[in-house]
């Protein structure tokens, strides 16, 4: 079992370990975008896991939607704030989950998916933004509770997909002065 985690431990750290010397290159190369993020895999594990579909209790979803409109006159730090916010509701979920949850096929997927959740975080949170004082995070939603683990996965997808690589792609004018 500690063979396995750390065999997990070392996938993890060798998709991000680039990203994580310097976030900034995360902007500017959306094949790492991509790279790190495992959605599919875990969805293809998950489809394996048949005991992991349903969860023992709710986890509260991130906030996933928005509107373009009012997400472009949002400054980075707020636009920031909001996708911590939601990583962070997700991680903190995860967690709590897979610390009352039996090990097994379900724990291993909650930890691949939390540190992910984290992986992401730190990227987010050490981008050096132009604009504004520093904000704390704050949702803009309330948010939903699911016992699917695909449900949570999903959710997952949409944020990374839609306000993260929204947000990501308003900071791409850097990419051409490096």
């Amino acid at each position: 079992m500690a063979l396995s985690r750390l065999l997990l431990l070392w996938m993890v750290a060798s998709k991000v370990l680039d990203t994580e010397a310097k976030p900034e290159a995360f902007v500017c190369n959306r094949a790492a975008r991509r790279a790190l993020n495992i959605v599919a895999e875990l969805e293809s594990a998950l489809s394996v896991c048949t005991d992991s579909m349903t969860i023992s209790s709710a986890i509260l979803l991130p906030c996933t939607g928005f509107n373009v409109a009012t997400w472009e006159e949002k400054s980075e730090q707020e636009k920031r704030g909001d996708i911590v916010a939601s990583l962070k509701l997700l991680s903190e979920n995860i967690r709590s989950l897979r610390n009352s949850t039996q090990p097994g096929c379900g724990t291993i997927l909650l930890q691949r998916l939390d540190n992910n959740i984290r992986n992401y975080l730190f990227i987010i949170t050490n981008l050096q933004l132009n604009q504004g004082s520093v904000l704390p995070p704050s949702l803009s939603c309330v948010p939903q509770s699911t016992q699917s683990l695909r449900r949570v996965l999903q959710s997952y997808n949409q944020l990374i997909s839609g306000k993260l690589e929204s947000f990501i792609l308003t900071l791409e004018d850097r990419c051409a002065s490096q």
